[in-house]
């Protein structure tokens, strides 16, 4: 008898592995708001985010639809833990009150550093190695009404210089170890498996057998 290799689990949480981020909007008096997230995805130049409704960030982009997307790396995760029980709005929603507390400069609560945008209102976090310029161009109501999906063109691209490859077109892969979130968990990227035939940085295409 084949024992079986799968069983049913109801995990509190689907987070399987996605990239962490730091979105910052601009709050009505013209101060930034900073906010980590996780539910993201890329496809060509537009990005879909996942939102919860009921905080600061949500109600800026509605109004106001400049944003900066930043990726941090590893040594930045005690910054998004400190972002993790702050929020914007003020008074703290009645859902949040039992783990959220409310900060008007969450910049500083994080130990991180405002840098100012080119072609967007909000600063980026200058700590972070990668950073998107972005505009929001729709927005979704989850099914369920607690989050919003955001459609957000990107506009620019900032990236430490010593994460590109030699010809300083595109993001090295093996240089550049973003945040991985999965299942409330914090990782760093693993070693290097293997990679498509389309890399513009990989040496050779991939040796399948």
């Amino acid at each position: 008898m084949t024992s079986e290799r799968h069983v049913v689990v109801e995990p509190s949480v689907l987070y399987v592995g996605t990239p962490a981020y730091l979105i910052a909007t601009g709050n009505p008096d013209g101060t930034p708001n900073l906010a980590p997230a996780s539910s993201y995805w890329a496809l060509g130049r537009m990005l879909v985010l996942g939102i919860e409704v009921d905080g600061q960030t949500a109600a800026n982009l509605r109004e106001r639809p400049d944003i900066t997307v930043n990726f941090p790396s590893g040594d930045l995760w005690r910054s998004l833990v400190r972002l993790s029980s702050l929020t914007g709005r003020d008074p703290v929603p009645e859902g949040k009150r039992r783990r959220y507390r409310f900060e008007r400069d969450k910049f500083a609560a994080a130990g991180l550093t405002p840098q100012p945008s080119e072609l967007v209102v909000p600063p980026r976090v200058l700590e972070c190695r990668l950073q998107f310029e972005a505009r929001v161009r729709r927005t979704t109501p989850g099914l369920d009404g607690s989050y919003l999906m955001v459609e957000a063109e990107v506009l620019r691209v900032h990236a430490d210089p010593a994460i590109l490859d030699p010809t300083g077109e595109h993001i090295d892969p093996t240089l550049w170890n973003p945040i991985v979130y999965a299942f409330r968990h914090f990782f760093e990227r693993g070693a290097e498996v293997g990679w498509l035939a389309s890399s513009p940085t990989a040496r050779h295409p991939p040796v399948l057998d």
